[in-house]
C-alpha cells in the first residue's frame, strides 16, 4: 500500500489537465467505438475484426498508463511510445476497411494535431512525417485507382496542421514561462514590500519609543541616580551581616539593572552617529580589548584574534563598534559551557556581487537551535534565564549595523557546532567619495522618498547599482537596481556615453565589481 501511495503522489504531481484530456480521449474512443460498432451497418466479419482491434487498443492504452503510473517522471517518453502504437493502430483500422474513402484516415490528422499541441513544433513535424509514411503505405493498394496528387493533398494537410499548432504550442509555453517568471518577480516584490513595510513599522515604533524615552529619560535618571547615590552612602554605614545591608545591596543591583535597561533603550532608539572612514582592524582590536576586560574572567575561555592585513578603510563609528563587539564577545562567553575558544576575524567577502569588509565572531559553544534563529534580533527577546539581561543586546547590534549601512548574519550548525556572527560593512574606494551622487545627477528624488531610498545613499557617491543599490538587509534595492543588472541600462551611464560619443571618444563600459575584482584581485569599485 505504501508503494502505491508513493507512486500515486508522484503520478498526481506530474499529471496535468492536458494529460487528463488525453486519458478522457482514450476512454471516449473505447466507448464511442463500441457504440459505433453496435450502430454501424457492418458485416459480422468486419465487426468482429474491428471489435478485436478495439480490445487491443484498450489493453495497450491500459499498459501505457500503467507505465506512467510506475514512472511518472518519464511521462513524455511514454507518450512518444503511445504515438507509435496509435499510428500503427490507425494504420491497421484503415487497412481493415480497405477503402481510400474510409473515415479512419482522419485518425492520422487527430494524432498529429494532439502531439503538435502537446509537444511543440519539432515533435509535431516528426509525428506528421511518421503519419505520412503509414498513410502512404495505406495508399499503395489504391495507387492504380487514385491519382498521386490526392495523396499529396492529404499528406500536405498533416504538415499544415502540425506547423501552426506547433507554433501556437510553443508560444503558449513561452507565455506560460513568462507568466511564471512574472509571478516569481511579483512574489519577490511583495516579499520585499512586506520586508520594507515591517522595517518601516519597526522604525516607526523605535522612533515613537525614542521620542518617549528622550522625554522621560531625564526624569527617570535623576531620581534613579539620587536613589543609587543615597543607597551607596547607606551601604557604607550598615554592618556587613545585617539584614538592612542585604536589602541595600538588592536595591543597588536593581538600580544598576534599571540603569542598564534605560541605557539600552536609549541606544536602540537614538539616531545613528556620523560615520567616518577608519582602519577597521585598529578599531576592532581596541573594541576586543575592551570586551576582554568586561567579559573574560580567568582562562576558561581563550580569545584568538586573526586580522587580515591591508583591509580598505570603511565608514564606521568606533564607540558603536566597541559596544557591538562587547555584546557579541560577552554573548559568546556566556554560550560556552566549560572551556572554549572565541575567534575574532576580519577580512573581505563577496555577497550580492559586491565586496564587503567583514568582522566575524565565532565561538565553540553548543550553537543556536533553528527555531530561535528568526527571533534573535527582536527587542526584549533573550534565551538567557536570568534577570540581569534586558533582551536588547542583539537588537542593538542589528540597529548599529543598519546605521553603518551594513548588516549582520548569523550561522550556526546546530547543537554542538558553535555559532558565527558576521558583520558586513559596505566598501567604496575613497576616490569615489568626492563624485556626484547619481540621484543628484538624475534628479529622481529618491534621496527624499522614504519609501524608496536606501540608507546607503547619504554616504556613497556616484557608483554602480551593485553598491548604491544594496545595503537593505544585503538584498539589492533601489530605483534602477531591481530593473537591470547591466550598467549600460543605467540612465547615468547612457548620458555619459552620449556625451563621450559627441566628444569623439568612447568610455570604458563599467563592469560589475565582482567581475573586476575576480580579474585584478584588488578593491576597485566601478562607477556609473
Amino acid at each position: 500500500m505504501r508503494f502505491l501511495r508513493e507512486h500515486w503522489r508522484c503520478f498526481r504531481g506530474v499529471f496535468t489537465a492536458s494529460d487528463v484530456s488525453f486519458l478522457l480521449l482514450r476512454l471516449s474512443t473505447v466507448l464511442g467505438g463500441y457504440i459505433w460498432l453496435l450502430a454501424a451497418p457492418l458485416s459480422s466479419a468486419d465487426a468482429i475484426d474491428l471489435f478485436k482491434s478495439l480490445i487491443v487498443f484498450f489493453f495497450y492504452s491500459l499498459f501505457i498508463y500503467l507505465l506512467i503510473f510506475l514512472n511518472p517522471a518519464r511521462i513524455r517518453q511514454v507518450y512518444g511510445l503511445s504515438l507509435i502504437l496509435d499510428l500503427f493502430f490507425i494504420y491497421w483500422m484503415v487497412h481493415l476497411q480497405n477503402s481510400f474513402a474510409n473515415s479512419f484516415f482522419l485518425g492520422y490528422y487527430l494524432l498529429v494535431a494532439l502531439h503538435s499541441f502537446y509537444f511543440g513544433i519539432s515533435f509535431g513535424l516528426l509525428a506528421a512525417a511518421l503519419a505520412t509514411v503509414l498513410y502512404s503505405l495505406n495508399f499503395l493498394p489504391f495507387a492504380a485507382q487514385v491519382h498521386w496528387t490526392e495523396l499529396g493533398i492529404r499528406v500536405s494537410f498533416l504538415f499544415l496542421i502540425a506547423l501552426p499548432l506547433g507554433f501556437i504550442s510553443q508560444k503558449m509555453q513561452q507565455d506560460r514561462k513568462r507568466i511564471e517568471e512574472l509571478n516569481r518577480q511579483l512574489a519577490d516584490s511583495l516579499e520585499s514590500l512586506e520586508r520594507m513595510q515591517d522595517k518601516m513599522v519597526r522604525s516607526e515604533k523605535l522612533l515613537a519609543l525614542g521620542r518617549l524615552t528622550s522625554d522621560i529619560a531625564h526624569e527617570i535618571r535623576n531620581p534613579l541616580s539620587a536613589l543609587g547615590g543615597l543607597n551607596r552612602r547607606m551601604l557604607k554605614t550598615l554592618p556587613p551581616e545585617s539584614k538592612e545591608r542585604k536589602y541595600a545591596e538588592t536595591i543597588a543591583r536593581e538600580v544598576n539593572r534599571l540603569e542598564a535597561i534605560l541605557r539600552d533603550i536609549v541606544t536602540l532608539t537614538m539616531v545613528g552617529e556620523h560615520l567616518q572612514r577608519d582602519d577597521i582592524n585598529r578599531v576592532i582590536a581596541g573594541a576586543v580589548s575592551y570586551a576582554r576586560t568586561i567579559c573574560l574572567e580567568g582562562e576558561r575561555v581563550r580569545l584568538v584574534e586573526n586580522y587580515a592585513p591591508d583591509l580598505p578603510r570603511v565608514y564606521l563609528e568606533p564607540d558603536q563598534l566597541r559596544q557591538v563587539m562587547g555584546q557579541l564577545v560577552c554573548n559568546a562567553v556566556d554560550a560556552i559551557e566549560g572551556e572554549g575558544v572565541i575567534t575574532i576575524s576580519t577580512g573581505t567577502r563577496f555577497k550580492n556581487e559586491i565586496l564587503w569588509v567583514t568582522v566575524s565572531v565565532h565561538d565553540t559553544g553548543p550553537g543556536i537551535p533553528e527555531e530561535q534563529m528568526e527571533r534573535l534580533f527582536e527587542p526584549f527577546y533573550s534565551t538567557k534565564r536570568t534577570n540581569q539581561v534586558t533582551g536588547l543586546g542583539l537588537a542593538i547590534v542589528h540597529k548599529i549595523m543598519e546605521d553603518h549601512r551594513g548588516f549582520v548574519q548569523v550561522e550556526s550548525g546546530g547543537k554542538g557546532e558553535g555559532t558565527t556572527f558576521t558583520l558586513y560593512f559596505p566598501y567604496q574606494p575613497e576616490e569615489e567619495d568626492g563624485k556626484k551622487p547619481c540621484w543628484e545627477y538624475l534628479h529622481c528624488g529618491i534621496e527624499s522618498d522614504p519609501s524608496r531610498s536606501c540608507p546607503a545613499y547619504p554616504y556613497f557617491g556616484r557608483i554602480c547599482w551593485a553598491i548604491a543599490g544594496t545595503l537593505c538587509e544585503g538584498k539589492v534595492m533601489g530605483t534602477f537596481a531591481e530593473k537591470t543588472h547591466d550598467c549600460r541600462q543605467c540612465p547615468v551611464f547612457q548620458d555619459m556615453w552620449r556625451e563621450c560619443r559627441q566628444d569623439g571618444r568612447e568610455p570604458e563600459c563599467p563592469r560589475l565589481l565582482g567581475e573586476r575584482h575576480a580579474r585584478t584581485g584588488g578593491h576597485k569599485s566601478p562607477t556609473t
